[in-house]
């Protein structure tokens, strides 16, 4: 089977695409790659100066939008300025998301800050987004995943770590979170009898600037850290390519899990991922569905 690269993405004209965290990393070539095709990409970005940069970077036809996803407010007023200037939206790509290593902080909203910027952020952005998605004639949502959900378990007597704070463990429990959302979304999807597909991506062991940016509190011993965990990653354009699959092939089934084929999905070209046990599973899905429903407030499907 011949190698899926970013040339095999077909032409975007005529599509708009929103890229959450879409300033750096794996966003950045994301968007890019949808504007070279032809996509109008919103950049989503919390920084907004650092996304009129990476907009001059791509060229294309972008822009600009501020929204914070470890704030409810500012996904609220994102998603309502969105929805009234373009009304049809053809691509969500949830990409952004954090990961500190450092104490336990939390979102504007009280919410740990990994599940409150990784799940919850991006649940209420979906849901409020759901209505120009479906006026898409096949719109798609794409869900970034990570190999440490395979790892990681839902505690829901404490999913805000709020005993026994251990940051890796928060954080590969937000990204199951997040790949459980991807999942239950397509479920409901589906139910709902909705033209709009939920596919999930992860990028393996990628190199961004998530990983120095996380090991900034620890200061040379970090940065040695950081730079020793990055002769293990591959780059940043080939961990793109699982979510820019996800996003751009034709006629994807939903809930499809793209990721790397090689070295336990590390590395590699792109193929279909596997999701662990508790990510697949129904009843964690509806439990999780309905805590986010109640914490953000936002009833998405």
């Amino acid at each position: 089977m011949t190698e899926w690269t970013a040339d095999h993405i077909p032409d975007q004209h005529g599509r708009t695409a929103v890229v959450t965290g879409a300033n750096s990393g794996l966003g950045l070539v994301t968007a890019a790659e949808l504007a070279r095709r032809g996509a109008y990409v919103v950049l989503a970005v919390r920084n907004t100066a650092a996304g009129e940069e990476a907009a001059r970077r791509i060229g294309g036809d972008t822009e600009v939008r501020e929204l914070d996803l470890a704030s409810l407010a500012s996904v609220r007023a994102f998603a309502e300025r969105l929805a009234a200037d373009h009304p049809v939206i053809d691509l969500l790509v949830n990409n952004a998301g954090v990961v500190l290593l450092g104490p336990r902080r939390t979102t504007a909203d009280g919410f740990e800050l990994h599940l409150g910027t990784n799940l919850l952020g991006q649940f209420a952005l979906t849901g409020l987004l759901l209505g120009p998605l479906a006026a898409a004639p096949a719109a798609r949502v794409v869900s970034l995943s990570s190999i440490t959900h395979k790892t990681a378990h839902l505690d829901f007597d404490d999913l805000m770590f709020e005993r026994g704070y251990r940051p890796a463990t928060a954080y590969g429990r937000s990204k199951l979170a997040t790949t459980v959302f991807g999942v239950e979304l397509d479920r409901r999807l589906r139910a709902a009898g909705s033209p709009v597909v939920s596919v999930l991506a992860h990028p393996g062991l990628t190199r961004t600037n998530l990983t120095p940016r996380a090991w900034e509190h620890r200061g040379r011993l970090g940065r040695l850290i950081a730079s020793a965990g990055l002769l293990a990653t591959q780059p940043v354009e080939r961990g793109a390519l699982p979510q820019l699959r996800a996003a751009t092939e034709p006629g994807v089934r939903g809930g499809r899990f793209f990721g790397p084929a090689g070295l336990w999905e590390t590395r590699g070209r792109v193929t279909d991922a596997r999701l662990s046990e508790e990510a697949a599973d129904p009843a964690v899905g509806a439990r999780l569905w309905a805590v986010a429903e109640k914490l953000t407030g936002v009833s998405c499907l």
